[in-house]
């Protein structure tokens, strides 16, 4: 995928990692760049995204939302599973669920068993646009990551352990 901006001439994290190097910060200037490479990387990928899901009015994080109801057995789960799920604060989700159920994509309900808690419920409208959305991203984004197959495969195995070391999750099936 092109972006409508030019193309820099060199790479500018290779030359931070120069910077790095002539400010004799040798041991960390890899890593440095890994890191900094990573975070640009997620704003390009974050950028085709957001393209890709204009057309729908939906931004990534709320399109995330919708496809885990659409996932759901019942379409529908806690608001606290919910954000816990998607790992992000419980202000988050709020505002992202304010944002769908006034376009009549999901609905609060009632939990049947706990007073404190909140129901999201998927909408058939929600369904249709997280179908239609999904296909967009599915065509425009993660057919075509710019990436070869080995290489998205290596990328999962190396992004999955750091995500476990830093205890983003527990493997239940190690050990």
């Amino acid at each position: 995928m092109s972006s409508t901006r030019q193309p820099l001439n060199r790479d500018p994290i290779a030359e931070a990692r120069r910077n790095w190097e002539r400010q004799g910060w040798d041991d960390v200037a890899a890593p440095m760049a890994a890191v900094t490479s990573i975070m640009r990387a997620q704003q390009i990928l974050l950028a085709r995204a957001h393209k890709a899901l204009k057309p729908f009015s939906l931004t990534f994080a709320r399109f995330e939302l919708l496809a885990l109801l659409d996932f759901s057995r019942e379409r529908r789960m806690p608001m606290s599973k919910a954000g816990a799920l998607l790992q992000v604060h419980p202000t988050s989700v709020t505002n992202a669920v304010d944002r769908l159920e006034s376009a009549g994509l999901v609905t609060r309900e009632p939990h049947p068993g706990d007073r404190r808690a909140t129901l999201l419920a998927l909408t058939e409208k929600g369904r249709e646009l997280t179908a239609k959305a999904a296909a967009a991203l599915n065509t425009e984004v993660f057919a075509d990551t710019g990436l070869s197959d080995e290489d998205v495969t290596s990328l999962i195995e190396i992004l999955t352990r750091f995500r476990r070391s830093a205890g983003d999750f527990e493997d239940a099936t190690a050990g």
